[in-house]
């Protein structure tokens, strides 16, 4: 009976030290903070000393964090923290707290935590500067080496890998009317809440504070790394003022130049890019739907309407070394992103934006949901969904996908003898695919959305590749003029779907077959 007694007392105090811990800091705390800032008028962040925004990227690089000044070194948690300086495009410190069992207590900054290129900096740094974001590690492999996984620092970035990727693309808290001519805003996190885990435990809790000229919002990221890297995100959001073209869960990435796209002159490279198209899952029609990524030659914006929204994702489809050549980017490890609604996702459509640009150091592609209700003034907006960073497969799609599209000259040799058109050739490969024999009766199903006058699909048909154990949909399109006219393709058997559809501007094909090495 004492036992017993015994037992049930240290249940009851294991409890109340569990409650304690919870009750700390909860995310209506941040919801009630967020609320608050959208009822008064906006005041943005104060700016670090001029001399750390003057920074060039070589010089804030040289400044090193002392991994052994990392938070929750000392302990049984497998997570730790590394904080990161302001400096170059971090222009403007962020509040880091920690939530454990004692309750609520600011991250101080740290001077000597870190190392300086040189000693006229370092005299420079205040002492107490503050934080632009953090870091987070974990031992991803078999050992206890700490890998970074997850950064969030910079406006309403964050960065994510899985277990076998380098960082590449960024998602971020929100888009506030991005390719619009009116101009977009960059609303930043201003605050978070760093919630210590238990030992041993894989997962912890991130909250975060944003605020922008016209919208607020309070975060909760629930965080589990490994081989895909998931982040179950729930969001509150509070408009100021009207916001035309509110992105939802955006993703931002690179797209220099594929093989769908011409090569820039003096380029060695095969491919540059982070990300090599969009993929969208429509589960009310249960549709796959793939766009491949241009480096357009205006900025384009893509409105995609969905039944019932199953995910959407910007994905990096070419994961081998040969496609890019690159041993110091490492293209080929660049990580895919996945978003998957949970909680209060209405109607709207999918945008893709992208932008021209000249550069591989320019982030030009941004992807979002963009709900059907107007973000009025007062608007409220509550809403969660799943994030996952990881390989290609990240979106766990089952039907056959696209490994290639190449667009080529429609009157040449190898292209066709039809003038002003173009070949435009689509290989797909895995699912239902991999279990058909050669002869397999496949057909193709080809169309186009509004087209001008001229516009021709010559011919299309589809034939099984051997040497590369792909089904190649091939056509010859002749465009049309005064319409921007997109090309879709899918692959059938028995009238019923092998394949996700293939989507292309055509616009972009005169641009892809000029200037090829």
């Amino acid at each position: 009976m004492r036992s017993g007694t015994r037992l049930l007392t240290l249940l009851t105090l294991q409890c109340f030290l569990y409650i304690g811990t919870a009750q700390a800091f909860e995310f209506a705390e941040v919801v009630d903070k967020a609320r608050a800032l959208a009822e008064a008028k906006y005041v943005p962040p104060t700016e670090v000393p001029g001399f750390l925004r003057d920074l060039d990227y070589q010089s804030y690089q040289a400044i090193r964090f002392n991994p052994e000044a990392s938070l929750w070194r000392e302990g049984r948690s497998r997570f730790q923290v590394m904080t990161v300086p302001p400096g170059n495009f971090y222009t403007h410190t962020v509040q880091l707290n920690e939530i454990d069992a004692d309750g609520v207590e600011p991250i101080p900054f740290d001077k000597s935590a870190y190392s300086f290129p040189n000693s006229d900096l370092a005299k420079r740094i205040p002492a107490n500067l503050g934080h632009a974001g953090f870091k987070l590690t974990f031992p991803l492999g078999d050992g206890t080496e700490q890998n970074q996984f997850l950064v969030f620092a910079g406006a309403s970035y964050f960065r994510g890998v899985g277990t076998a990727n380098r960082f590449g693309l960024s998602a971020r808290g929100i888009a506030v009317n991005t390719g619009l001519p009116s101009g977009e805003e960059f609303p930043s996190f201003v605050e978070f809440w760093l919630e210590r885990p238990g030992g041993g435990s894989d997962r912890m809790r991130v909250y975060g504070l944003l605020n922008g000229p016209s919208v607020s919002g309070a975060y909760s990221f629930d965080i589990q790394p490994g081989p895909t890297t998931r982040i179950d995100v729930t969001a509150e959001l509070f408009f100021r003022n009207a916001v035309d073209q509110p992105g939802f869960a955006p993703l931002t990435s690179m797209f220099y130049y594929g093989e769908n796209t011409a090569r820039p002159p003096g380029e060695w490279r095969p491919q540059v890019h982070d990300s090599d198209g969009l993929l969208i899952h429509d589960v009310g029609s249960g549709e796959w739907l793939w766009r491949p990524l241009v480096n357009p030659s205006r900025l384009t914006l893509g409105y995609l309407q969905v039944n019932r929204l199953g995910g959407f994702g910007l994905i990096q489809r070419d994961i081998a070394f040969h496609q890019f050549e690159d041993a110091e980017a490492r293209y080929d490890l660049r990580p895919s992103a996945w978003v998957s609604p949970r909680k209060g996702w209405t109607d709207g459509e999918v945008v893709l934006v992208e932008i021209p640009t000249d550069s591989e150091t320019n982030d030009n592609i941004v992807a979002f949901w963009k709900p059907g209700q107007d973000a009025s003034a007062g608007a409220h907006y509550q809403f969660a969904y799943t994030l996952s960073f990881g390989g290609s497969d990240v979106a766990g799609q089952d039907t056959g996908r696209v490994v290639n599209t190449f667009v080529g000259d429609g009157n040449r040799t190898g292209g066709g003898e039809a003038e002003n058109a173009y070949r435009i050739i689509v290989d797909f490969a895995g699912g239902p695919l991999d279990e058909l024999k050669p002869d397999a009766a496949v057909i193709d199903s080809v169309s186009a959305g509004a087209s001008g006058d001229g516009f021709e699909i010559v011919e299309h048909y589809v034939e099984f590749i051997e040497a590369d154990n792909n089904w190649r949909l091939s056509m010859l399109v002749r465009p049309g003029k005064g319409k921007d006219t997109v090309l879709r393709g899918q692959l059938l058997l028995d009238d019923k779907p092998l394949t996700e559809v293939w989507s292309y501007p055509l616009f972009e094909a005169s641009r892809a077959v000029q200037s090829r090495p």
